[in-house]
């Protein structure tokens, strides 16, 4: 691990690269994008970084259409290896970069989320956001946890279901659901850092993964950045937002 480190920080030491390098990441990934791209401008002064947020289906779609973005960082692993499959990304820089965590967020009064997703039978709680499960990795671990705990079928009436998590967490915000199951990361935005409980949901959990798009192969920055996703520095910020090391491949 130190001699990859080494490694790592030795190709981020090399002469700086001007230009501008468009990344394509998850919605989850909203609130520690700043804190990426300031860390990654300490390697790389001159780089200038352009973001665009959204469900990780969508931007699939969107990078399989043509959209010029470099790097695509999604939610979950399935999206990039399909990219890579159909010829729209570098399948051999596809690489995890966080395990992210769900969790069970509410505002109800005196319900209380650490007993688990059998909360959401409660009559205080009218309505349920979630991601979409069939743009949004986040929104497919929802799903899947209630079916997981016999509960889809008794709450679909009452899902409020966002574009993305970050839509999802929004409608927690605005009082249009009492109860959502977001990313842990999505709990990382100012709106909802003090506002109403939350529970990790244990077992529930989405490695992400990274691919350099088609077009990103002629730029020397994506490279860059993939390298420095795997950096201490990288990790550290996305520990504070809520991530956790990628799971390790054996």
């Amino acid at each position: 691990m130190k001699i990859l480190t080494t490694l790592l920080l030795a190709c981020l030491a090399s002469p700086a690269i001007a230009g501008q390098l468009v990344v394509a990441a998850a919605s989850d990934l909203a609130y520690s994008m700043d804190a990426l791209g300031k860390g990654f401008r300490k390697f790389e002064p001159s780089a200038r970084l352009k973001v665009s947020t959204g469900a990780s289906g969508s931007l699939f779609a969107q990078i399989r259409n043509g959209a010029p973005f470099d790097v695509f960082m999604s939610a979950d692993m399935a999206y990039p290896a399909r990219l890579a499959k159909e010829g729209a990304a570098d399948g051999t820089t596809l690489a995890k970069y966080a395990t992210g965590r769900a969790a069970l967020w509410t505002n109800a009064p005196g319900v209380d989320p650490s007993r688990g997703l059998g909360i959401l039978l409660d009559p205080r709680i009218r309505r349920i956001a979630i991601a979409n499960p069939d743009v949004a990795p986040y929104g497919m671990a929802a799903k899947e946890a209630l079916r997981a705990a016999q509960l889809w079928d008794a709450v679909q009436p009452r899902l409020v279901i966002g574009e993305n998590v970050a839509q999802a967490a929004q409608f927690a915000h605005s009082g249009n659901a009492q109860a959502a199951i977001l990313s842990v990361s999505a709990l990382h935005a100012p709106q909802l850092r003090r506002y109403g409980r939350h529970a990790v949901l244990a077992g529930v959990t989405v490695e992400q993964g990274a691919v350099i798009t088609k077009h990103g192969t002629r730029n020397p920055l994506a490279a860059r950045w993939m390298a420095y996703l795997r950096t201490d520095a990288a990790r550290v910020i996305l520990a504070r937002h809520g991530f956790e090391p990628p799971a390790r491949t054996e």
